[in-house]
């Protein structure tokens, strides 16, 4: 399971080396693709399929899911880790997640987001400030609402 987070840098063409208990998880081979609140994220191959499954499988003449299809879809590169660990997190990608210098990989069960170092900080310490509204929130939906 991918959890922790680990701080580090990235080098100006966006190499990073990917923290060797995510490296055992994910394997040499993954899919990042932008992700949600102006983060990145990375999947193994059969993580990515299962997300594509559960987020898009629904009928392609549906808008949201045709729109949620370009939104990852459209975003997302396949890439390989070299013999270091090391990553280039595309252009684009860096963009999107205003990715420079520091950044913060977060380990989440099957997936890995990396982060801006401030942009994470902030995010961190406005869940931090409801974690405890959250798990009410999730458990109300895993009982369907009741």
């Amino acid at each position: 399971m991918l959890i922790g987070q680990y701080h580090t840098k990235i080098s100006n063409k966006g190499r990073t080396a990917v923290p060797a208990r995510f490296r055992k998880e994910l394997g040499d081979k993954v899919v990042i693709t932008r992700w949600y609140e102006q983060s990145i994220a990375i999947f193994s191959p059969k993580a990515w399929e299962r997300i594509l499954d559960l987020a898009v499988g629904g009928s392609l003449l549906t808008r949201p899911v045709r729109e949620t299809e370009r939104f990852l879809l459209g975003g997302a590169y396949e890439e390989e880790l070299d013999a270091q660990g090391r990553i280039v997190i595309p252009l684009p990608l860096r963009e999107i997640a205003q990715i420079s210098e520091e950044i913060v990989f977060v380990g989440l069960r099957d997936r890995v987001e990396i982060w801006n170092k401030s942009i994470w900080e902030e995010k961190e310490k406005e869940i931090s400030g409801k974690a405890e509204l959250l798990i009410e929130e999730v458990q109300k939906s895993n009982r369907g609402g009741s």
